[in-house]
């Protein structure tokens, strides 16, 4: 089987603007601009049929879309940097989905995630490359933010085994339910989609 993850998907728009981080360190092996994507629960390597399990408990979520704005970038490790990364604004939605999913991960008897949630979009995996480039790489893009965007769907992704991560491919999704608006917001919101669909 190949590897299992819970996450969200990066618009294009987003997605743009995140590749506009490319470049500018030693050592960096640059994410693919169409793998970004930002992880909320690893699953692993499991068997077909505790697969199966996670996505049918998976059919019971019930949360509401929400927006979110990639904002900030960092680094992970310290002493010896092994990747750079866009952070995320303040979303109270965001750790409310991801707590979901959480628990029942380990309901269906998966392993707590022994990491602290740290919501993140992987930019690069980083290779022999010092603590003083990083810090000059992202002192250089601090005031990084993307326009806010709307998370109307979470997916489970598989990644096959390959250098510097992806392809990652959507194996299921999961809507996340509108709010419901005022009728004229409705109309609009119909009217913007429906513009979208024939384009």
């Amino acid at each position: 089987m190949p590897r299992l993850f819970t996450a969200l998907e990066i618009p294009r728009d987003a997605a743009l603007s995140l590749s506009l981080l490319r470049g500018g360190l030693p050592g960096a092996r640059w994410v693919d601009v169409e793998n970004y994507h930002l992880t909320l629960r690893f699953i692993g390597d499991v068997e077909g049929h505790v697969a199966d399990e996670v996505a049918n408990a998976l059919d019971r979520v019930r949360r509401p879309a929400f927006s979110l704005t990639l904002s900030g970038v960092g680094a992970f490790g310290q002493k010896k940097p092994h990747a750079v990364w866009a952070g995320v604004a303040a979303s109270p939605d965001l750790y409310a989905l991801q707590g979901e999913i959480e628990r029942i991960c380990q309901r269906l008897g998966l392993a707590p995630d022994p990491r602290k949630f740290t919501p993140h979009v992987t930019l690069a995996r980083l290779k022999s490359t010092s603590p003083h480039e990083v810090a000059a790489y992202l002192s250089a893009r601090g005031n990084f933010a993307t326009v806010p965007f709307r998370v109307g769907r979470f997916v489970l992704m598989s990644a096959r085994d390959s250098v510097g991560g992806g392809p990652y491919i959507v194996e299921e999704a999961w809507p996340l339910m509108r709010a419901e608006p005022s009728r004229s917001a409705s109309l609009a919101t119909s009217a913007s989609e429906a513009s979208r669909i024939v384009r």
